[in-house]
């Protein structure tokens, strides 16, 4: 997207605004304001950050579990906004899931892959085994952007409940079963055209759109 002129940081507020977008729409705030996001060391974690922001700023309580803190001086700032809304930052990931309402799993998205590394092989079992329902950002953690969940390990048993696609679904749709957004409302025809997809319609005000397993919008 760096062709058309974004930036990181506007990518990555538009990416957190699409999130917090779902998360009202599939839980909304009577529901529980209690947010959980898991966020990790990477972009997918800046999405969280983001998205919490705004999550705030509709009402919700958002807690964020951010192990790895990343230095750079992106993630740090919106690190401080949170900190500057009086947003808590908790160490105990067990402990927090058990208050929560909702959790966002912001911890690896596209770009991962290789070995779970620690702490997040128990964040991701909690988050497999837990009643509370779990929206993803742009690929559920562990899993393959080729080929889904592993077949066996951290993240083979870990489904949640929602999806949100960040520009574009990603192959490992095909295996995932819960409801599937597509969020990013600012992809251009050029770009749509270069990479051969379809960008759905937008309504109103809205920066997301659900569709189904066919990809077909609902």
């Amino acid at each position: 997207m760096s062709t058309g002129a974004f930036s990181i940081d506007q990518l990555m507020e538009l990416a957190g605004l699409s999130v917090s977008q779902v998360v009202y729409r599939v839980h909304p705030i009577n529901k529980g304001r209690r947010v959980l996001v898991a966020v990790g060391p990477g972009n997918n974690g800046g999405d969280g950050l983001v998205a919490a922001r705004h999550l705030r700023h509709y009402g919700y309580q958002p807690t964020i579990y951010y192990p790895k803190r990343s230095k750079n001086e992106l993630y740090q700032r919106l690190a401080k906004q949170l900190e500057d809304l009086d947003v808590l930052f908790v160490d105990d990931f067990p402990k927090a899931l058990s208050s929560a309402d909702h959790v966002v799993d912001a911890i690896f998205g596209f770009s991962f892959s290789g070995e779970v590394r620690e702490p997040f092989p128990a964040v991701i079992n909690a988050m497999a085994e837990t009643q509370v329902p779990v929206t993803s950002v742009d690929a559920p953690s562990s899993w393959d952007i080729e080929e889904g969940p592993p077949k066996s390990g951290v993240g083979s048993n870990f489904h949640p409940n929602f999806l949100i696609s960040l520009t574009a679904p990603k192959p490992l749709v095909k295996h995932f079963k819960g409801r599937h957004f597509i969020g990013g409302r600012f992809v251009t025809p050029a770009i749509a055209a270069k990479y051969d997809f379809d960008v759905p319609e937008y309504e109103g005000l809205d920066q997301v759109v659900e569709v189904g397993p066919s990809g077909q919008k609902l």
